[in-house]
């Protein structure tokens, strides 16, 4: 098995965090590169639960979020991905788990490393972890947390 471009989705919880020995293991003994996705997710398709936001004003929401995980996306693979081959990070905006499953496919992933939960997460195992896992076309390695790491 050939392992040339490994995935670390992540939502800049404690949990995705413990993710990322294995991640820097895997690229390492592989000479792999690493893909950080953070995936905004668009709260402007979902019905108004209080008024509805002009357009101007959703779009300056989703400018902050950019910047905002930007930083955090740079301090992150600059204190735990330094000395690993090489690190390519990702932001994108949709359903997380639709939009990590699609970026699988669409940038040839060879293998997922993620947490079993993330910061929303109620249950020892996330929704968006349990989709991906069920639905991805590569092997997904999910890295067990315990409840009070979200």
């Amino acid at each position: 098995m050939e392992i040339k471009k490994i995935l670390w989705p992540t939502d800049f919880s404690k949990s995705a965090e413990k993710a990322l020995p294995h991640v820097k293991s895997l690229t390492q003994k592989y000479d792999a590169e690493i893909h950080v996705l953070y995936v905004i997710e668009d709260t402007a398709h979902h019905e108004p639960w209080y008024g509805v936001f002009e357009k101007d004003h959703v779009e300056k929401l989703i400018e902050r979020a950019k910047k905002s995980a930007n930083e955090r996306l740079e301090q992150i693979c600059s204190k735990y991905l330094e000395g690993c081959p090489m690190y390519i990070r990702h932001i994108a905006m949709g359903d997380p788990a639709r939009t990590i499953l699609d970026f699988i496919t669409n940038e040839s992933v060879d293998m997922v490393v993620m947490a079993t939960r993330g910061s929303k997460g109620d249950f020892p195992f996330g929704s968006v972890t349990e989709k991906v896992v069920k639905n991805s076309p590569v092997p997904v390695v999910s890295i067990p947390t315990v409840e009070d790491e979200a």
